[in-house]
């Protein structure tokens, strides 16, 4: 089992750059350009927020058009540049919880889901939790998603599964992003995790850097932006900025002899690969 993650595309309308700077959507056709490229292909897409950068409907036509080459079933996740309801409305496809039969008391506002992945024997949970506060760059966990995840991983206790998120319940050195990671939440989140060892591992986006740490035991991967990273910088009261680094993204293998492995991966065009 294969799962391709892209986080942080940041798309804009035409003819316009995030931060009057980057070209988002040139970097993510190089990001799709590399996924296409994988043999074997992932079985799997995950989008891990801040899919746009300001929850324009606009811009989200502008990322359909951009993911249609890759032929992948895809689930996504909003982030704090995105609105959940334009998310909703562009990707009505999505298989998110309020539609569910079994979601009846939940709040249709909160854009996430469960799907399960089949290997064989094997099948993989994915659950995607929707950690957005509108207009504010953290996140959260509030008693409502934390109780339908706490009902969603009760279903499967035996099922090995991901969790995916945007905001990251970590800690990092990075002083600004420490400041809008996952508050609210993260300690209930912890408990959770101990009382459901299925979960191998919460996979992230929004700290635009590749990143590992852990909560409860469990690993915490970040994933790059497919566009800007933020800088390297973990002097404390260093004010975030980005640079143009290389972008990326990550590829999850999956099996149950081997467990949970991530590659991290560079997206765009570079000399090789050569013969040793």
């Amino acid at each position: 089992m294969l799962i391709a993650q892209l986080s942080d595309c940041h798309i804009t309308r035409p003819g316009t750059l995030a931060s009057g700077r980057v070209d988002t959507a040139a970097l993510l056709q190089q990001a799709v350009a590399s996924v296409a490229a994988l043999d074997p292909a992932p079985d799997l897409l995950l989008l891990t927020g801040d899919l746009v950068d300001s929850g324009h409907p606009a811009e989200y036509a502008r990322l359909r058009a951009l993911l249609a080459p890759l032929r992948l079933p895809m689930r996504l996740l909003p982030g704090n540049h995105d609105d959940r309801a334009a998310l909703r409305e562009a990707f009505p496809e999505q298989p998110w919880a309020a539609d569910m039969p079994f979601a009846q008391s939940f709040a249709p506002s909160f854009a996430q889901w469960v799907t399960d992945l089949p290997e064989g024997a094997a099948s993989l949970r994915l659950i995607g939790l929707d950690t957005v506060i509108p207009g504010r760059p953290g996140g959260m966990l509030c008693r409502e998603r934390l109780d339908w995840l706490a009902d969603t991983l009760a279903q499967a206790p035996q099922r090995p599964t991901l969790l995916a998120l945007h905001h990251p319940p970590l800690r990092t050195g990075l002083h600004e992003m420490d400041g809008m990671n996952l508050g609210e939440g993260r300690e209930a989140l912890a408990g959770l995790l101990g009382r459901h060892p299925q979960v191998q591992a919460i996979l992230c986006g929004h700290l635009h850097r590749h990143i590992h740490g852990q909560l409860a035991g469990v690993p915490v991967i970040v994933a790059p932006s497919t566009a800007h990273q933020i800088a390297l910088e973990l002097r404390p009261g260093q004010p975030a900025r980005f640079n143009l680094e290389p972008p990326g993204y990550l590829l999850h293998r999956w099996s149950l002899a081997d467990g949970l492995v991530t590659l991290g991966a560079v997206s765009g065009d570079w000399p090789g690969p050569y013969p040793f």
